[in-house]
């Protein structure tokens, strides 16, 4: 009988992206006024293994200069943002905080579109079933 199994690895940093992702997406709602950061979701967060840098990815709705809002609004409040993340976190050292718009989103609803074309398409063509 085995006592003790084998933990997966990098645990620790799967609750490190779990503590970031929960603590900006709480600041994003509750502390920062940034128009620019109104319609920001957090979609993930991956961390190096050295838990050094932590990259944070972002979903918004309105289009490219939307997201170039967003990237400003982040840069203008990164230092607010990793003094709470920190004192969130009970790590040695802070991880390098790092944006990234998360294309997933967009994909996805592309994917839909030509799915939703496709079926039009054979609705409308009645030798095709």
């Amino acid at each position: 009988m085995k006592l003790f199994t084998q933990a997966r690895p990098f645990v620790r940093a799967d609750r490190v992206c779990a503590l970031i992702q929960q603590t900006v997406s709480d600041i994003l709602q509750k502390n920062i006024k940034d128009p620019r950061l109104e319609l920001v979701t957090i979609t993930g967060v991956k961390v190096s293994r050295d838990l050094r840098l932590a990259r944070i990815y972002f979903s918004t709705s309105g289009g490219k200069k939307s997201r170039k809002d967003a990237y400003k609004g982040f840069n203008s409040a990164l230092g607010y943002i990793k003094r709470i993340v920190a004192s969130q976190l009970s790590l040695r050292y802070m991880p390098d905080l790092k944006f990234y718009y998360d294309e997933s989103v967009d994909y996805g609803a592309h994917i839909d579109r030509v799915l939703k074309s496709i079926k039009e398409d054979r609705g409308a063509d009645h030798t095709l079933t």
